[in-house]
């Protein structure tokens, strides 16, 4: 009787996984909230792009990038985590599979990750520093500066530690 409660369990928790998957199509979802903001971006963009000095052009360039950069993001997450902790997708011969689909595991998608949160946030110091010193544009403050300068540079050391525990953790395996 304990062997088939056990078995029983084990079954349950196994397929418990597919409890996952509607919050990966959730993802998706966020995916396409993402375009349709990056659309709003650009067209509002392209409205203003003669009329807007070279400093606000670039600003709204950047939020284009910060956009891409968190919509690349929602894709590993989609991609590696339903591949980890759900089933294998089967699109082996499809001929735009990116080569990374597959094979990045919970350690390198952790860093990847990462190192894309890095990148948002160095796109969002740099689009804070650049509003500083646009005139007739509402500035921040000192101490929310520095507040964003100190959160980058947690997130830097954050990737660096990561990196440094996944070294280790691979040269105790071998």
């Amino acid at each position: 009787m304990s062997h088939f409660i056990e078995k029983t369990l084990e079954v349950l928790m196994f397929r418990s996984r597919w409890l996952l998957a509607p919050m990966y199509l959730g993802l998706v979802g966020g995916l396409a909230l993402m375009l349709v903001k990056f659309g709003q971006e650009f067209f509002h963009l392209l409205s203003h792009i003669l009329t807007s000095p070279e400093k606000e052009v670039v600003l709204a360039i950047l939020s284009l990038v910060d956009i891409t950069l968190v919509a690349n993001l929602l894709i590993m997450v989609i991609f590696s985590g339903y591949e980890n902790f759900v089933s294998k997708i089967d699109v082996e011969n499809h001929e735009d599979r990116p080569e990374w689909m597959g094979t990045v595991g919970y350690s390198g998608l952790k860093l990847k990750l990462i190192g894309s949160i890095v990148a948002i946030s160095a796109i969002d110091l740099l689009k804070a520093f650049m509003h500083q010193s646009s005139p007739g544009i509402e500035h921040l403050g000192s101490e929310p500066m520095a507040w964003m300068v100190g959160i980058h540079f947690i997130l830097i050391v954050t990737g660096v530690l990561f990196a440094y525990m996944d070294k280790v953790a691979e040269s105790t395996h071998h």
